[in-house]
């Protein structure tokens, strides 16, 4: 394991434990066993270390979606479905997800604005992804207009999975039969 990849980890420990107001280069350092500029090094600020964890773990989501997409070469909404499911089960265990949501006083809030109003990167790589794995499948639309779906789709899994709505079988049901609409796929049985 590198050094950057135990900061992170660190990082992340630190934050659902005690909070990200309480994560400071000099305490991660001594968490980690180095020293304080080996962390200023690998991360630069603490805003580029938020930064980097955020990125991690949009990584690791899009590793989900990708994985589903591969389980479904033929079917379209199977893959949007399955997908989607991945995406709401890994964000209903993801410990540094639900830190940063809950948050809700003084400094903890700094990490929020990163999957919320400053997200613009972390929608660019999702919607980059989706529309990579879609161009695999024979989906009726325009560019613009499939650009458009891909925009509303990730936006919708997002949003479930800052503020779920019901289960995420259930959740990904929903999204797997808006997605086929806006589409243009079929429905499996129909």
């Amino acid at each position: 394991m590198t050094t950057r990849e135990r900061v992170l980890d660190a990082a992340v420990a630190m934050t659902t434990e005690d909070g990200w107001a309480k994560v400071t280069m000099a305490r991660l350092a001594d968490r980690v066993g180095v020293s304080r500029q080996t962390v200023h090094n690998e991360m630069g600020t603490k805003a580029g270390l938020a930064e980097a964890m955020v990125q991690r773990e949009l990584e690791r989501f899009l590793s989900v979606v990708s994985a589903a997409f591969d389980a479904h070469p033929d079917d379209l909404v199977a893959a949007v479905r399955a997908a989607s499911l991945g995406v709401l089960e890994h964000a209903q265990d993801n410990r540094l997800l639900h830190a940063v949501v809950s948050a809700t006083h003084g400094a903890d809030t700094e990490l929020l604005p990163l999957l919320t109003t400053h997200s613009a990167s972390l929608l660019a790589g999702a919607k980059a992804v989706v529309a990579l794995r879609l161009s695999a499948y024979d989906v009726p639309l325009v560019p613009a207009e499939l650009e458009a779906g891909i925009d509303m789709i990730v936006r919708v899994v997002l949003s479930h999975v800052m503020q779920p709505s019901g289960s995420p079988a259930a959740t990904a049901d929903s999204i797997a039969w808006v997605a086929a609409r806006v589409l243009g796929a079929e429905l499996p049985g129909r």
